[in-house]
């Protein structure tokens, strides 16, 4: 049994496909529900069919939980890292349900996600929620740790990936930071409940993010905006803007000659960073005549393992959490239940 009566760490994320034949069937599971337009699956279908119907997601959670089992070996804590997801194999289910076959009674839970909202947070402990229950009394006490966007060590990650882009661009030009996040609807973004001012609010998460990791980079105030990737909503439905390709008109019609795009709101290069900036953002920007480099994610860095052993520590040990905003993070409170009723709620519509 592991420190204060853990026996294992659950990694959780998001899923992907791992095949051709995997993607509608993966697509379907994501979407189920929404009101999303048969023309928009069959787009990002195509998306994931140009790499093979694989995204590099699984692969790269697979990687990192090495590593964190490594990083947590290290620092004595010896505890098993499993691996589930909320859209596609292993799913979470699947994975609790190994736990407790393996005599896991309490394990604390890493989504890989840094913010909240919705999808971001509160569907985590409802992913944990269904989990346990299609797991039935065996199924171990599960913990989730919380939010870690303005975690000292998060933000220094993205700034060095930042820095790195920036020495990568042509010398003489002059270059504009973007940094991107999963857009969502506005309607939603809203629904950031208690604090009434908005402190869970994932677009405000984001842009004090962009903020902390600018001044870590050596960008001035000013000197860098924040836009929005991968909606996927019908266009009646106001999201999140301006859109990252939107935006890149707008710079070069500003005269901008250079972008570096940081992808702060996604911890691995899956598919829609790969995929919405890589291709089709870098060829929009060639297109205009702008220099183009985009900026590692954070969960790349080997030393992102650490930042989990501190969340671990912080849950295990009491450790105090190291944050660099004054915006307190949700989704640690009791139990892992998240801490305000009412917080980050689905929208039922749109």
């Amino acid at each position: 049994m592991g420190a204060i009566g853990v026996d294992a760490l659950l990694l959780l994320s998001f899923g992907g496909p791992e095949g051709p034949d995997d993607v509608r069937p993966f697509l379907a599971k994501v979407t189920s529900g929404r009101s999303v337009p048969a023309a928009r699956l069959d787009e990002v279908a195509a998306h994931y069919l140009r790499f093979g119907g694989v995204s590099p997601i699984n692969r790269l959670n697979r990687e990192l939980s090495g590593r964190i089992e490594a990083e947590l070996a290290a620092a004595g804590l010896a505890l098993p890292v499993y691996f589930g997801n909320r859209n596609w194999h292993p799913l979470a289910a699947d994975t609790v349900a190994t736990m407790a076959q393996d005599g896991v009674r309490a394990a604390l839970v890493f989504a890989t996600s840094a913010y909240g909202g919705y999808s971001a947070c509160r569907q985590y402990h409802e992913d944990i929620a269904a989990a346990r229950a299609a797991a039935g009394p065996r199924a171990p006490r599960l913990v989730k740790l919380r939010q870690f966007f303005d975690h000292p060590l998060f933000v220094r990650l993205n700034a060095d990936a930042v820095r790195a882009a920036l020495a990568s661009l042509p010398v003489g030009c002059r270059p504009r930071l973007v940094f991107t996040a999963h857009s969502v609807p506005a309607a939603a973004d809203a629904l950031a409940g208690p604090p009434a001012e908005g402190g869970h609010r994932y677009s405000r998460q984001v842009a004090e993010v962009a903020r902390l990791v600018a001044a870590g980079a050596g960008i001035e105030a000013g000197g860098y905006d924040v836009a929005w990737q991968s909606r996927s909503g019908p266009p009646s439905v106001p999201w999140l803007e301006p859109d990252i390709v939107e935006h890149l008109t707008a710079l070069r019609g500003r005269g901008v000659d250079a972008v570096v795009v940081s992808p702060i709101g996604f911890m691995s290069d899956h598919l829609e960073v790969r995929w919405d900036l890589d291709e089709e953002a870098r060829a929009h920007a060639q297109g205009l005549g702008m220099a183009f480099a985009r900026a590692a994610t954070a969960g790349s860095d080997p030393r992102f393992a650490g930042l989990v052993v501190e969340l671990v520590r912080e849950q295990l040990h009491g450790a105090p959490p190291r944050a660099l905003s004054a915006i307190a993070p949700a989704g640690a409170g009791a139990d892992g239940e998240p801490c305000a009723p009412g917080c980050c709620l689905a929208r039922t519509a749109g």
